[in-house]
């Protein structure tokens, strides 16, 4: 153990004490609100420290609105980190050889390496994560005993055993063995930005929206997408409660959005947002129902109610959480991540009409 490694660890177990700390999460959505709990955690902790997060410049917006700065002093624009090292891993691996690609990546790692970070804590558990955390200029780097790919384990000089079920307990315990003293699971706070506050409304206006839900037929693949003929159904159904549908849909979604809209018989409309603007849309809703994706997980952290609507992936482990909900999933699913094309089966067994039921029941259990 080098002596600056052997220095950083004993003040971390005698007096608790931590001057500037890296975390790495890269992607995806739903798996950097998972380990936001955890990085609250560890801000409640160190309250002076500078912590700083590498993530993909996509998802970045999770921690800092697109106009704010992504170094400084925190603010409701950047309320968690003083740092966001941003990277754009698909210009890299389109392009990988590229001068472009390697200047950025050494810019990157110029910029991270002048931070001077004393240890780096890997909640992604790969190889490219734990290598750039590595690369940071840490002596100390934190990592799962058993991370996702085994080989990133020879990246780490501390290895923690996970422990609980669910993904935010397994990161949450991550942070509590860095720390050393107990810790409380914290509320997360996500940044605030006055002008995409203000055009969700504007847009909300101009919809007429009322009280309304959030539908969200899109997902990271097919096996977890319940159809979308389904969303319109469950819409029309609410109407008839006097909740309107606003189906959230990203890029490449929109045949699902249309899909949606077209079969709810005028009880649903399509809206779009930026990061942060979703963020602020999800504030105003009464309702979120959709499948393990990261709309979920964003509205579950926001506190909004969330029908949770699951077929291969297990939601023991990624379902809602800290938050009412009615998760639905079929015995017959079995737990599964391959990135298959078409809809569990199971997950086809979750008629619409158990949907709409869900979210009755929710509605009424929630009803200030």
């Amino acid at each position: 153990m080098s002596g600056e490694m052997k220095d950083v660890q004993e003040n971390l177990q005698a007096k608790g004490d931590l001057q500037r700390l890296l975390i790495v999460r890269l992607s995806a959505m739903g798996d950097i609100i998972h380990t936001l709990p955890a990085a609250t955690a560890l801000r409640h902790a160190f309250p002076d420290a500078v912590i700083g997060w590498i993530i993909e410049e996509r998802w970045a917006e999770l921690l800092c609105t697109s106009r704010t700065s992504r170094s400084g002093p925190r603010s409701p624009q950047r309320p968690l980190v003083d740092e966001v090292h941003s990277v754009n891993l698909a210009a890299w691996r389109s392009s990988p050889f590229s001068n472009r690609s390697w200047e950025q990546m050494a810019l990157g790692l110029s910029e991270r390496r002048a931070v001077n970070y004393h240890v780096a804590v890997d909640f992604q558990g790969a190889v490219r994560s734990a290598l750039l955390a590595r690369l940071s200029g840490a002596p100390v780097i934190y990592g799962v005993a058993q991370p996702r790919e085994h080989a990133a384990s020879m990246w780490y000089t501390r290895q923690v055993i996970a422990r609980g079920t669910h993904i935010i307990e397994q990161n949450f315990s991550l942070a509590q063995a860095m720390v050393r003293r107990p810790l409380a699971l914290p509320c997360v706070e996500f940044p605030r930005d006055p002008q995409a506050e203000g055009e969700v409304d504007r847009r909300l206006a101009d919809q007429d929206a009322g009280e309304f839900a959030i539908l969200n037929p899109g997902a990271g693949w097919g096996a977890k997408q319940w159809p979308p003929e389904r969303y319109g159904y469950v819409a029309r159904k609410l109407a008839e409660d006097g909740l309107k549908s606003l189906i959230n849909f990203g890029p490449g979604e929109e045949d699902l959005m249309d899909a949606a809209i077209d079969t709810s018989g005028g009880a649903a409309e399509g809206m779009t947002c930026s990061i942060t603007e979703l963020i602020a849309l999800l504030r105003r809703a009464r309702l979120f129902i959709g499948g393990d994706t990261g709309p979920l997980h964003l509205a579950a952290a926001l506190g909004v109610p969330v029908v949770g609507i699951f077929g291969p992936t297990n939601p023991a482990r990624n379902g809602p959480f800290g938050t009412p909900s009615v998760v639905l999933r079929n015995p017959t699913s079995l737990t599964s991540h391959a990135r298959r094309p078409h809809p569990d089966k199971g997950l086809l067994e979750i008629s619409s009409d158990e949907v709409v039921a869900a979210a009755r029941q929710l509605l009424r259990s929630t009803r200030a």
